[in-house]
């Protein structure tokens, strides 16, 4: 299972937000709380977040104790375009493709996708006692179901994903499978 976290005054402005560790606002822990309510029946023998503030509250919120806090689920990291909106990089980088070309001064689809391989590597044995679950980001869990699905990064550009939602990764007949994907909080 993937959370994404709750809602964040730069999430909710559209701001590309990775290393800048920002709270939830009140919208945003609202959401996080709603989402106890669609996780309470289920059990996870692994909570893996993201270090961010974020993350974490998140989780805490969703009723969930983190069992292990991962750098390699946090958000991409946007290096010099931190804090800032598509429609303004486009405004001085035309034709800018974050999935494509990642960020100047950050990371690149590639090193992304390194470490998203290396979380699925480590969560895969887990899966085999029970479910897991990760807390983590827009751009970072659209690429994890992206890795998990056997394609290339670019391919989670395809999956939209809002703020405190829950997705469902998972096999069918053994071939890696999305179960259920952006669902809000009921």
């Amino acid at each position: 299972m993937v959370v994404r976290h709750g809602q964040t005054e730069w999430s909710a402005a559209g701001r590309h937000t990775s290393t800048t560790d920002l709270d939830l606002t009140r919208e945003g822990e609202s959401r996080a709380r709603a989402l106890s309510r669609a996780l309470r029946n289920r059990s996870f023998v692994a909570v893996v977040s993201s270090p961010r503030r974020r993350a974490r509250r998140t989780a805490e919120l969703a009723g969930l104790t983190v069992t292990d806090v991962d750098n390699d689920v946090a958000e991409w990291d946007y290096g010099a375009y931190e804090g800032r909106t598509t429609a303004d990089i486009h405004a001085e980088a035309p034709g800018w493709d974050l999935w494509r070309e990642g960020c100047p001064g950050g990371e690149t689809p590639q090193q992304v996708a390194d470490r998203l391989d290396r979380v699925l590597a480590k969560l895969r044995p887990m899966l085999a006692l029970g479910d897991v679950a990760v807390v983590s980001h827009g751009h970072a869990s659209r690429s994890l179901a992206a890795r998990w699905l056997e394609q290339p990064i670019a391919f989670g550009a395809h999956l939209t994903l809002g703020t405190a939602t829950i997705s469902v990764l998972g096999h069918e007949h053994e071939i890696p499978s999305l179960h259920q994907w952006n669902a809000p909080p009921s």
